[in-house]
């Protein structure tokens, strides 16, 4: 594979699947332009967006769920955005992958006749089999869109088929961020977080949540001085902390014993405590 960059341009050229390839390129693109990716669950409530960031698994699809059979949300996202400096968020409403474990918040995702699903229990044993195999099948474009498509481990649906009917925002301003993570403690905690520590936990969270590949695209690019790792992280980093200037940065803790479905519950019951009294402080 070839990455070439020209100022403020990019090109890429290789065999197989470039979805991989494009992500770290995108995001590098897209800091130029003042804005950064970031890995979280977007949702807009009452005209203002709020940052979900978090690891795969922590409880993200099952939130928006929630959230979206509530009165005032709409969707954004519920893996990638961009956050932009001057505090907009730019939803992206891509896909979104259903697993076994969604059955009872997705119900209607699982009605009729679907492509079959491996049992919960052995979810985690497919997902680190995907992992495996997934540097070899992106070799080949239509396998690779095959195997997306056709995974046992989970179903990719749209945000209109996972919401009939509902609103999805494309941006909105910041309102909040909340770094939600699983860790051993028997109750939920919320801890108030600095926009320093909330820039350095999305520059971690999104570069270890891409595909191992995209990683090594990464590392290639700073290995060759074509982005190098001070230039990459430093830009993003004045991007991101532009945009969380002066916003309420939090980190919420949920125990790792909890079910996605109760993770869900307490994230939810948090947000509808906090987001009155940010938007009325910001109004």
């Amino acid at each position: 594979m070839q990455i070439v960059r020209d100022t403020d341009q990019w090109r890429i050229h290789g065999p197989g699947e470039l979805l991989t390839s494009v992500v770290p390129v995108l995001d590098a693109a897209m800091v130029a332009k003042g804005a950064g990716m970031i890995h979280a669950a977007t949702m807009a409530y009452r005209g203002h967006a709020i940052a979900l960031p978090a690891a795969g698994g922590t409880g993200k699809t099952s939130t928006v769920a929630k959230l979206m059979r509530r009165h005032g949300w709409s969707f954004m996202g519920d893996d990638w955005a961009f956050l932009a400096e001057d505090a907009t968020l730019l939803g992206y409403a891509k896909p979104m992958f259903i697993k076994p474990h969604h059955r009872a918040i997705y119900p209607h995702l699982f009605a009729g006749v679907r492509k079959p699903l491996v049992p919960s229990q052995l979810s985690n044993s497919v997902s680190r089999l995907t992992t495996l195999v997934h540097p070899y099948v992106i070799r080949y474009p239509r396998l690779a869109d095959f195997s997306r498509r056709w995974s046992p481990e989970h179903r990719m649906v749209t945000p209109a088929t996972a919401f009939p009917g509902r609103e999805v925002t494309t941006s909105a301003p910041l309102a909040a961020a909340i770094y939600v993570e699983r860790y051993e403690g028997a109750r939920f905690r919320l801890v108030e977080r600095t926009s320093e520590w909330m820039v350095d936990r999305m520059l971690g969270n999104f570069h270890i949540e891409m595909a191992g590949f995209s990683q090594r695209v990464v590392t290639g690019l700073a290995a060759t001085s074509v982005v190098p790792w001070r230039e990459h992280f430093t830009a993003k980093g004045i991007v991101l902390s532009k945009a969380l200037d002066g916003r309420p940065c939090h980190l919420l803790q949920v125990p790792s014993a909890y079910t996605a479905d109760e993770a869900s519950d307490d994230i939810v019951r948090y947000l509808e405590q906090l987001l009155p009294s940010v938007l009325d402080q910001q109004a």
